[in-house]
């Protein structure tokens, strides 16, 4: 829904960079939402005339003019004294055509050739500018340079000219404002800094501590309106199609203009007046590197603490917070496919829980997970040996989780779950929360981890559930976010296997093991779900399942074959 940006004529927009391209853009579709006046900034030259060889000529023509010119003069060109001189005079061009958008609306513009990073001479020339606009309100951040290369083959010039220009430059505007005056702080973040991009440290860096700026900013200054538009690619001229092709191939969407342009009028709209931080744009999908032959291992450390991860809450066992096995298993393929941008989790095999992680006075002061690489195919798959451990006080080592995790490049198409079942036969009539913590025959989770919304049918060898899983704060999940893996439906999943066993045997079970688990698609948050639990075995200690998570087509999200639950006391549970 389009929303009306809340500006008034005598609102005044200083706008780095705001001269040409998507800056200049965003500019004019705010000053056709409501003409008021605007200060553009930039470094490029503004010609009042331009030389007589290049009027009358388009831009196809004007390199022959230029190089023409150069030779009556008895000059030599050369491509880069031509290329400098079409620059200047087609940036100019490209100003004033900005300019003459801006006026078209009714709104005051003036054009200021100035560098952001030069503090004094930004002072001085928005000063005068002051003097006939009036009081600055409004501030639009969007500078910036680009030296795109890998971290090795940075110099200090390249990550200078990136970080001043973003950084440096918005510290030098706040000092031309009173920030207790600022009505509104625009930064024109990118999704680098919120994902980071191969070549891109430094432009990461300087955009993350834009993000970070306007959250401090919000803090010290609550009634401006302050946000952080981490943009994606833009679909302009700096997008080639050879370069749409390849975001194409990525899975990545550019933004049209007409559409951004607009979000951006949105933004500042009342209503999102409290969304200091926004990202507008697909995920950074990054390119899979070439893999070498050589097998490394890796050590990674983690403290952890309640009070640090508030889903703990949720899965208490006999009194004490416990840490779910799905959540170790994240740890774990979260851990490898960091490793290796690019490459996907698909399977974990012989996933298994050696010594859970209670949070009590047991609780270590540090957790360790061991990656060992046993195998890599070039394009195609890595494998690794992954085991969480941890020391108690007398340096006696303890394991508590282990699996085999397989990333593949690329992950095999979704499969149809053929067996689906989803009529009703009404034998379990329990809804919702009531099959949690209602007594001591239901289950004991909290609601990071609920809720099997009905059971749809039930045998001895089989249980259906439709489930959906309300999508929890960034700040519940902690140290275990939800990425492509998904630990709190992945749990939720298996209490089809408790439903059973209390139905058919009056017992809980706890996970025990798992001899594959494998993952098509994510779970989808907010929306149902199903889970199949073929029952394959249950002895008096023991049962085991296979789970099939799916949607009502029977398209697979995941499935754990060869699940192995541990047949529990419910008194002992909640004791």
């Amino acid at each position: 829904m389009t929303q009306t940006a809340q500006l008034s004529p005598s609102s005044v927009f200083v706008v780095s960079g705001g001269a040409k391209g998507i800056t200049a853009e965003c500019t004019i579709k705010l000053a056709q939402q409501q003409p008021c006046k605007f200060i553009l900034l930039g470094r490029s030259e503004l010609l009042e005339t331009e030389p007589d060889f290049a009027q009358d000529s388009d831009e196809s023509a004007l390199k022959k003019c230029i190089m023409e010119n150069l030779l009556s003069q008895g000059e030599k060109p050369t491509p880069m004294s031509v290329q400098k001189i079409y620059n200047k005079i087609t940036s100019s061009r490209e100003i004033k055509n900005t300019l003459a958008a801006i006026q078209k609306t009714g709104a005051k513009v003036e054009y200021i050739s100035v560098d952001v990073t030069d503090p004094q001479a930004l002072q001085e020339k928005l000063a005068n500018a002051v003097q006939h606009l009036g009081p600055i309100t409004g501030i639009i951040h969007g500078a910036g340079n680009l030296a795109d290369k890998l971290i090795e083959k940075k110099t200090e010039q390249d990550f200078e000219k990136v970080y001043t220009a973003k950084v440096q430059g918005l510290e030098n505007l706040l000092t031309c404002v009173n920030p207790s005056e600022l009505q509104h702080l625009v930064l024109f973040s990118s999704v680098t800094g919120f994902y980071g991009n191969i070549g891109q440290s430094d432009y990461a860096i300087a955009n993350e501590i834009l993000n970070k700026s306007g959250h401090i900013f919000k803090q010290q200054y609550p009634s401006c309106h302050v946000v952080a538009i981490n943009w994606g690619a833009w679909d302009s001229g700096m997008v080639s199609p050879e370069l749409k092709k390849a975001f194409a191939e990525r899975g990545i969407e550019v933004i049209p203009v007409e559409a951004g342009t607009q979000m951006l009028v949105n933004e500042l709209h009342p209503t999102y007046r409290e969304n200091t931080q926004v990202v507008i744009g697909s995920p950074l999908v990054p390119f899979a590197r070439e893999l070498d032959s050589e097998l490394c291992t890796y050590r990674m450390r983690r403290r952890m603490t309640v009070e640090e991860n508030p889903f703990l809450l949720d899965h208490v066992i006999a009194g004490s917070p416990v840490l779910p096995a799905t959540c170790a298993l994240s740890w774990m393929i979260d851990s490898c496919e960091q490793l290796y941008p690019g490459y996907r989790f698909f399977a974990a095999q012989d996933f298994k829980i050696l010594k859970g992680i209670t949070f009590n006075e047991s609780l270590a002061s540090e957790y360790i997970l061991d990656v060992e690489e046993i195998s890599k195919t070039n394009a195609q798959q890595i494998t690794f040996n992954t085991k969480i451990s941890s020391k108690n006080a007398d340096g006696k080592t303890f394991y508590h989780f282990s699996a085999q995790i397989q990333l593949l490049l690329e992950i095999p198409t979704i499969p149809i779950y053929d067996a689906v079942n989803l009529e009703p036969d009404n034998i379990i009539t329990l809804t919702g929360k009531s099959f949690y913590q209602n007594g001591e025959t239901t289950l004991f989770h909290g609601p990071s981890f609920q809720e099997i919304q009905k059971v749809l049918n039930i045998t001895t060898e089989k249980i259906t559930t439709q489930c959906l899983w309300e999508q929890i704060s960034d700040k519940q999940q902690g140290q275990f976010p939800v990425q492509w893996v998904n630990p709190y439906t992945t749990d939720l999943s298996m209490h089809a296997l408790w439903v059973w066993t209390q139905h058919f045997h009056q017992e809980g079970c706890l996970p025990g093991q798992v001899a594959k688990y494998e993952q098509f698609a994510t779970t989808p948050p907010n929306e149902p779900f199903y889970v199949s639990c073929e029952v394959k075995a249950k002895t008096p200690s023991s049962a085991t399942a296979d789970f099939i998570i799916h949607n009502r087509e029977g398209q697979v999200y995941s499935r754990l074959l060869g699940a192995k639950a541990i047949i529990w006391s419910m008194k002992l549970l909640r004791s």
